[in-house]
C-alpha cells in the first residue's frame, strides 16, 4: 500500500519561500522526509545568497515550481546519521550542496554533503559552497592550475569591464585564462582580447537569454571558450580543504532572515561590497 503524503514527509519544518515570480519571500510551512538509511541529518547555522537564487525565485530560468524555497550555500552541524553511515562527532560541522534551501534542519542524501575544516569559520565558509566552487573546479578543468598559473599563487585582478571601458584598456595585459562569472548580458569580444594565444574562457555565470559569441575572437589566437558549473564532492571537500590550508575565507556582511527581500534588491542594484550571508541558526523564526 502507498503511503500517505504525512507518512512520508512526517517531519514539519519551516522556512522562507517565493510564492510566484515577484521572488518576493515571507515565511512558509511545509514537510519534509524522514532520515533514511543513507541519509545525513544536520541544523542549518548559516546559508549563502548566491544570485543563481534569484533567478530562481524570479523564474529567470523558466523552471522554477513554487512555492520555492531557495538557497543552497549551507553550512551546519550534523545531528542525525543513517544507519548505513558511520557514527558522527557531535562536533561535526557539514555544508550542504546544490538544491538545499534555507532551513532550520535538513536531510539529505549523505554523498551531497561535505566536511566544513574546523579552522574554518562556518558563516565564511558557506559562499565556498557555491561561489567557491564554482571558481575553483574550471581553474582546474582548464589547466589554469599549474606551475606559473597556479591555484597557489593566484593573482586576482578586477576589472570593471562591463562599466568602465576606458580602464579594461588601461589595464590590458595578456591573460592565460579568464573565468566569467557575469550573469548579466555583456559581450564577449572585450575578453577575447584580453587573452593570449591559447588563451582560456571559462563560463560560470548564467545570463537569462543567449549571447553572441564573435567566431573571429575565437579563431584569432586559437582561444577557446567553455563552461563549468560548481563541482562534484568530492571536489568540493578537496576545494574546502585547501581553503583551510590556505586560510581562505569569503568577505561576507551576516543579516537576518527577515532581512532578504531587503538583501535581494540590494544585489540586484550592485548594492553590496561582501557576500551576503543569512544568519539561520539564530534568526529564522517559525511562522506564527
Amino acid at each position: 500500500m502507498a503511503k500517505s503524503p504525512e507518512e512520508e514527509h512526517p517531519k514539519k519544518a519551516f522556512g522562507w519561500a517565493a510564492r510566484d515570480c515577484s521572488g518576493v519571500l515571507s515565511p512558509f510551512k511545509f514537510s519534509r522526509r524522514a532520515t533514511g538509511d543513507k541519509d545525513v541529518a544536520f541544523k542549518v547555522l548559516y546559508c549563502g545568497m548566491c544570485h543563481s537564487d534569484i533567478h530562481m525565485v524570479k523564474n529567470e530560468w523558466g523552471d522554477s515550481i513554487y512555492p520555492l524555497v531557495p538557497g543552497h550555500e549551507i553550512v551546519g552541524e550534523v545531528t542525525e546519521v543513517g544507519r548505513f553511515r558511520s557514527s558522527k562527532s557531535e562536533t561535526e560541522s557539514a555544508s550542504g550542496a546544490w538544491s538545499i534551501p534555507a532551513v532550520p534542519a535538513i536531510t539529505a542524501k549523505s554523498i551531497s554533503r561535505t566536511s566544513v575544516p574546523k579552522c574554518l569559520p562556518l558563516d565564511a565558509a558557506a559562499p565556498l559552497l557555491c561561489a567557491g566552487i564554482t571558481v575553483y573546479s574550471p581553474m582546474k578543468h582548464y589547466g589554469l592550475d599549474k606551475p606559473g598559473r597556479g591555484i597557489e599563487k593566484l593573482l586576482v585582478l578586477i576589472i570593471l569591464v562591463s562599466r568602465d571601458q576606458d580602464q579594461l584598456k588601461a589595464a590590458f595585459s595578456p591573460m592565460d585564462g579568464i573565468i566569467d562569472t557575469v550573469s548579466a548580458q555583456h559581450p564577449m569580444k572585450p575578453l577575447f582580447q584580453l587573452l593570449k594565444t591559447d588563451g582560456k574562457i571559462a563560463l560560470v555565470g548564467l545570463p537569462e537569454h543567449p549571447f553572441e559569441v564573435p567566431a573571429s575572437g575565437l579563431i584569432i589566437g586559437r582561444k577557446i571558450i567553455g563552461g563549468s558549473m560548481i563541482g562534484g564532492m568530492k571536489e568540493t571537500q578537496e576545494m574546502m580543504d585547501f581553503a583551510a590550508k590556505h586560510n581562505v575565507r569569503a568577505d561576507i556582511e551576516v543579516v537576518a532572515m527577515d532581512y532578504v527581500n531587503t538583501a535581494v534588491e540590494r544585489i540586484l542594484k550592485s548594492d553590496v561590497k561582501y557576500r551576503f550571508v543569512i544568519d539561520i541558526g539564530n534568526t529564522l523564526k517559525p511562522p506564527s
